[in-house]
């Protein structure tokens, strides 16, 4: 994509104290895991997803376009209708 900042939360291999890494909470057999997948084998820039920001560099960084979209995908899912 570009090389624009985005928001970033913490790294799933990072060391936490319960449990050992963030990456734990989710079970190897877990959809979300597909979602991950599917997202990371999309070119999103190709596809049309990049971002909204203003350009002047004002005001708080947006969210990457490739998490969101695995959030809009999770709660599709799990019929969670709410997109907001």
């Amino acid at each position: 994509m570009t090389n624009r900042m985005f928001k970033t939360g913490v790294s799933r291999d990072q060391v936490s104290l319960l449990p050992a890494r963030v990456e734990d909470y989710v079970g190897r057999e877990n959809p979300v895991r597909a979602i991950e997948a599917f997202v990371a084998a999309l070119d999103l820039e190709r596809l049309g997803f990049g971002h909204a920001g203003s350009g002047g560099g004002a005001g708080q960084p947006p969210y990457d376009p490739a998490d969101l979209l695995k959030l809009y995908l999770y709660g599709y899912t799990n019929r969670i209708r709410s997109s907001r």
